[in-house]
């Protein structure tokens, strides 16, 4: 399940820094641990801020009077609390920008029987937590690389089994996963001498953490469950501190919105 909650902007052209997920990640962890039913629930995501913006000096300056920002579990249970949770606020700081909530679209949930989909990434994709002391967060692996592909398809693996909701069975018939990035992406960026990958802060149990985040659209190969499984929780690690987070191109799939319906 996926929500695009609007929030309506008290302060317009006030700034948020370019990588907010750790400010969206306390705001939400505030939330949850309310609620003992989901204070060490993990197994969700969420997307940056999307709105009108321009780089500043301080930031991202916001210059429109919404911004959404796009939440997702496979736990409808979860997303509802979250939802109810959010508009008990009546304001929300990110930053100095000031929001509150305004309305909630519920996304239509494509039904995914293929085993390749192109996916863009809503948030930077994270190859593994950075708690893990065999594996540098913060190196640069390649993209196009074998090694990549394995680091994602294995911290991806590590979610599913968390989250309780497969067999070892049916866990051990996940092994076909392939990432291949967008080539034109790729060359655009090269050409253009930007960057793919950037150093994000993580905070975790009131420590602060580095790790490597990649922005790149590409094609996945896995079995549809896997794919169900990624669009509603992210893929790759530390997905429920905001990285992760994908989606799928209207080109390759339509799919609506419903309002969501307070009870």
């Amino acid at each position: 399940m996926r929500a695009r909650v609007i929030f309506s902007v008290e302060n317009m052209g006030a700034s948020i820094p370019f990588h907010h997920q750790f400010l969206l990640s306390r705001i939400v962890k505030e939330m949850i641990v309310q609620d003992p039913n989901f204070h060490n629930f993990k197994a969700y995501s969420f997307s940056g801020v999307k709105g009108q913006t321009k780089v500043g000096r301080d930031g991202l300056q916001v210059l429109s009077n919404k911004i959404t920002i796009v939440f997702s579990s496979m736990s409808k249970e979860f997303l509802h609390f979250l939802i109810h949770k959010i508009f008990t606020y009546k304001k929300i700081e990110i930053a100095t920008l000031r929001v509150r909530p305004d309305s909630v679209e519920i996304e239509e949930i494509p039904i995914f029987t293929e085993n390749k989909y192109k996916y863009l990434c809503l948030s930077p994709l994270v190859f593994t937590d950075p708690r893990t002391p065999s594996i540098d967060s913060k190196k640069f692996v390649p993209p196009t690389s074998d090694e990549f592909s394995d680091l994602i398809y294995e911290s991806t693996m590590l979610n599913m089994e968390r989250s309780g909701a497969f067999t070892q069975d049916q866990l051990a018939n996940f092994f076909k996963f392939q990432i291949i990035p967008d080539p034109e992406y790729l060359l655009k960026i090269k050409e253009e001498e930007k960057k793919i990958a950037r150093i994000y802060n993580v905070y975790m149990n009131d420590a602060k953490y580095e790790v490597r985040g990649y922005t790149i659209p590409f094609t996945l190969f896995a079995e549809p469950d896997v794919h169900n499984f990624i669009f509603n929780c992210g893929a790759g690690a530390v997905t429920n501190e905001g990285f992760g987070m994908l989606d799928i191109p209207n080109t390759e799939i339509k799919r609506g919105t419903k309002p969501f319906l307070f009870k």
